[in-house]
């Protein structure tokens, strides 16, 4: 298994696109949001969220 092999199935049965889940990790982790910060974020940007599907990334 090559390292890029291993970071596909980091998303493997996700619902959401690669680029949304990164995007709201590195968001959460660099700034100090909330999950609903991030959903109003989203939002804003034309992609529907709850909150609770972010507690879940």
């Amino acid at each position: 298994m090559t390292p890029s092999d291993s970071a596909l199935d980091l998303f493997k049965g996700q619902h959401l696109d690669r680029e949304v889940i990164v995007l709201c990790v590195r968001w959460y982790l660099s700034f100090k949001l909330s999950s609903r910060d991030l959903v109003q974020m989203m939002s804003e940007r034309g992609i529907a969220l709850a909150h609770t599907t972010i507690l879940k990334l």
